[in-house]
């Protein structure tokens, strides 16, 4: 889902290392908690969501207790490496910037980048018919850097601090598009607020890897999640979590 240049360098100016969190009895999990439906907060104030059930069964798998921390997307990283949680399980695309200032185990689901619009909009995703739209995505995210890579010249792009707040402003006709990761896009059209729009054109994306991320050099938490990851796949415990949330493998 999710890039990183903008606070690359206070990420590794804030990256500490130091022992393992394997060998402890609790691991501090790190999520953004505005994401739906990979994470977000409930009515009650609970930290739900398809991140925080795969957090919870690689604890539960790796026999250690889990604790949610949640945390603003753009200082997701800075706070893992000032140890403020041990791990990051937020969606987050594994990028050449983020990998020199994370490790990260290995990919827990695979991402597509796609455009939503209204359905009454002609909007046509190539190049030449997107000149002059305004189009929407989270900042510091996998989609807000495509745009500005691929189509930051004939495009006004307006970034914003969460998802939610992008859809807001295409409810209220202020973009003519949003650009965002598939699953969550998916999630939002199914919404009362997002019956009245749809995906336009194919993926841009379509093979955006997401995975847990870890402190530098965290070798021994990383093999131990990875071993934990492929055991619930392998049981089937990553199934029922996966058919909790889509009708189809997003593994």
């Amino acid at each position: 889902m999710k890039n990183y240049k903008k606070v690359l360098l206070a990420a590794v100016t804030t990256l500490a290392l130091g022992t393992s969190a394997v060998a402890a009895d609790k691991l501090k999990v790190g999520t953004e908690g505005a994401y739906p439906p990979f994470n977000l907060i409930d009515a009650s104030g609970k930290v739900v969501g398809f991140d925080i059930d795969i957090a919870n069964a690689l604890c539960a798998e790796m026999k250690v207790e889990c604790e949610i921390v949640t945390s603003d997307w753009d200082g997701i990283i800075p706070a893992l490496n000032a140890k403020k949680f041990d791990m990051i399980v937020a969606s987050m695309s594994i990028t050449e910037e983020r990998k020199q200032a994370v490790d990260f185990t290995n990919p827990y689901y695979t991402n597509k980048l796609q455009f939503i619009a209204p359905k009454s909009s002609d909007l046509k995703t190539d190049k030449a018919s997107l000149k002059g739209k305004v189009i929407g995505a989270q900042r510091a995210t996998i989609a807000g850097t495509w745009l500005e890579d691929n189509l930051g010249d004939v495009v006004e792009i307006k970034l914003y601090d969460t998802q939610e707040n992008a859809y807001l402003d295409l409810n209220s006709g202020r973009v003519d598009g949003v650009l965002a990761d598939k699953f969550v896009n998916w999630e939002w059209l199914k919404s009362d607020a997002g019956k009245d729009y749809e995906f336009k054109g194919e993926p841009v994306f379509d093979n955006d890897k997401i995975a847990i991320a870890v402190r530098k050099g965290d070798t021994a938490l990383t093999t131990n999640l990875d071993a934990a990851l492929k055991a619930i796949v392998d049981n089937g415990t990553y199934k029922q979590i996966n058919d909790k949330y889509f009708p189809f493998s997003i593994y």
